[in-house]
């Protein structure tokens, strides 16, 4: 419970230290009318989390002036990169023939499995799973240098 509450591996096992003390010195209180033992004890644990976040350091003010946020949009390389690649790629899967190209562009622009690709198809499943890896074959050999 405390470690899946966001409490590290020591802060968890000094806080399960604390209530099961807690669980020690108040055994006398627990009242099996109020619920079960293992509700008693997590209702401790609880407790004990929140006071334990209650006194926690508040974090200091921090101007927003002073702070830098890292940006995760690509840079203009990365993206000149990235559409060298996308070129690339295309111009790849164009020198496929129709019947390899159709199985890709099913797999992986329309997310099918090679089984409704299949039936789409009106081809066996042996067949599908041919053709797909003939072209994988051939991407390959035409996109090496992209790593």
């Amino acid at each position: 419970m405390m470690l899946g509450s966001g409490a590290g591996n020591d802060l968890a096992e000094d806080m399960m230290q604390e209530v099961i003390l807690t669980v020690w010195r108040k055994a006398a209180l627990y009242s099996p009318g109020r619920g079960s033992v293992a509700t008693w004890i997590f209702t401790i644990a609880r407790n004990a989390r929140i006071d334990r976040l209650r006194r926690q350091p508040v974090q200091p003010y921090v101007d927003v002036e002073t702070v830098s946020i890292a940006c995760d949009a690509p840079s203009a390389k990365a993206r000149l990169i990235g559409n060298q690649s996308d070129e690339q790629v295309r111009r790849a899967l164009d020198l496929l023939p129709d019947e390899q190209k159709t199985v890709i562009e099913l797999a992986f622009l329309k997310y099918m499995p090679q089984s409704e690709i299949a039936e789409k198809l009106g081809l066996p499943i042996g067949t599908v799973k041919s053709r797909a890896r003939l072209a994988y074959k051939k991407l390959k050999d035409k996109l090496e240098d992209l790593k």
